[in-house]
């Protein structure tokens, strides 16, 4: 693997043009990608198999109006936060390569390792929930074919683990994704056409729906709020600065390119799958949507395929940070990626990562629940809370009293949210804890 060395770093240019020191070692490959690929690895994470389950999670809960609004609003106010995250890529005289890194450079140790958990907890969500959907997928397939219900959905999810980790065996960091990310767009391209297919036809087909939000009182207003939170799920990595780091300079201005790639072409698919899906089923919409279409078994198989191998594609982005920590720290950090020892390490220490997200997920199978609690507990902090103060401490002297007043108003109302969010979510834990026992079969 391929360490940064001192040449990339007196190359690394800001947008001053500038020489910017690294503000760290890795042993995975910086500097190196063009924006254009940093916009596919954004867009592949928008449109993985999660945006099946959109029209489910967020429509049903908030409706036509309010979902279509949010939907708009998250985008636009997602954007707006990564812009800032990308702006404070280079503070101090150096690029800071990694979330933690930026936010104990600016406040500390302690929020260093506070972020550090944030981040990993996120991350580590993200990935098992993706464990989850590849599980689901293969189930689909199956009982496409058979009733017997022999295979069951944990053993689905054990299979997607091995799959998952065979792939990260192959691939040493995120830079080496390439070619991999235009399989990916074809994959997504794959279940993202025959869902918003499948649903016109059902649709038409299909007599008057019920758009009405369902459920009690209560409920709703839990529902909602957990929706809101999924809302900010579907649009953030949490590990923004991890992605900056790959891209060539000048940083920030293709970083920024990146993401209206992401926000503008990139959101393009979520919309018609999401707004498809529930126009066609109402209410009644599942959380996975391939599983409430009709139509020809092969087409539904070719779709669920997609769904799976572009799942494990996604998953090597969101596991990427937790692969550089280990490379970094622990790998032997020097020769061939493929060579017998560094492959060895990443078959034993990524084997076993993998091989604890793959257990949890086989243990806890619900896939709103994930997408909720990760949007409270860590995107809402690091994509909104933490954004918005990290750029009041660095750019104070520059900002008028009302773009401060702006931006202590996003802390202070995301951070009400997450807490909202998060009780919503482990709200939803306990009722599918008490419908559904470990290692369910859903």
């Amino acid at each position: 693997m391929a360490r940064a060395t001192d040449v990339e770093k007196e190359n690394l240019q800001d947008d001053d043009g500038l020489g910017l020191e690294a503000d760290d070692d890795t042993a995975h490959q910086i500097s190196h990608d063009p924006w254009y690929q940093v916009g596919f690895v954004l867009t592949t994470g928008v449109n993985s198999a999660y945006v099946l389950g959109y029209s489910g999670s967020i429509m049903v809960p908030l409706g036509w109006v309010a979902g279509t609004t949010g939907l708009v609003l998250a985008a636009a106010i997602s954007l707006y936060a990564n812009a800032l995250l990308a702006r404070l890529h280079e503070v101090g005289g150096k690029r800071h390569i990694r979330y933690r890194d930026l936010a104990g450079h600016i406040y500390g140790r302690k929020i260093y390792a506070l972020t550090w958990a944030l981040q990993y907890v996120n991350l580590f969500m993200i990935n098992t929930g993706y464990i989850i959907l590849a599980g689901q997928a293969l189930k689909a397939v199956y009982v496409l074919y058979t009733d017997d219900h022999v295979l069951k959905l944990p053993y689905c999810i054990a299979i997607a683990g091995i799959v998952c980790a065979m792939f990260a065996f192959g691939i040493p960091h995120l830079s080496a994704l390439r070619i991999w990310l235009g399989v990916s767009t074809i994959l997504s391209l794959i279940y993202i056409i025959i869902a918003f297919v499948l649903s016109i036809r059902d649709g038409v087909n299909s007599p008057v729906r019920d758009y009405n939000i369902p459920g009690s009182h209560n409920s709703k207003i839990f529902n909602t709020i957990g929706a809101v939170a999924s809302l900010v799920f579907a649009y953030n990595t949490g590990m923004l600065p991890e992605i900056q780091a790959t891209v060539k300079p000048p940083v920030i201005k293709n970083m920024e390119k990146a993401l209206w790639f992401q926000f503008t072409i990139g959101v393009l698919p979520l919309y018609a799958v999401t707004f498809m899906g529930y126009w066609a089923y109402g209410s009644v919409t599942s959380t996975y949507l391939l599983n409430s279409v009709k139509g020809p078994v092969w087409v539904k198989t070719m779709a669920n395929i997609a769904a799976f191998l572009q799942t494990v594609i996604a998953l090597h982005i969101f596991a990427s940070p937790m692969y550089e920590y280990l490379d970094t720290h622990y790998g032997p950090g020097k020769g061939n990626a493929f060579s017998f020892q560094n492959l060895g390490f990443r078959v034993m220490v990524r084997g076993g990562y993998l091989t604890i997200n793959t257990l949890v997920a086989a243990l806890l199978p619900f896939l709103g629940d994930f997408m909720s609690l990760t949007g409270a507990l860590s995107t809402f902090p690091l994509t909104f809370v933490l954004a918005n103060h990290m750029y009041l401490v660095v750019k104070k002297n520059k900002l008028s009293p009302l773009q401060k007043a702006w931006h202590w108003l996003n802390v202070v109302g995301f951070s009400c949210l997450a807490t909202a969010a998060a009780a919503a979510a482990l709200r939803l834990i306990v009722v599918d804890s008490k419908t559904y026992h470990l290692f369910a079969d859903l």
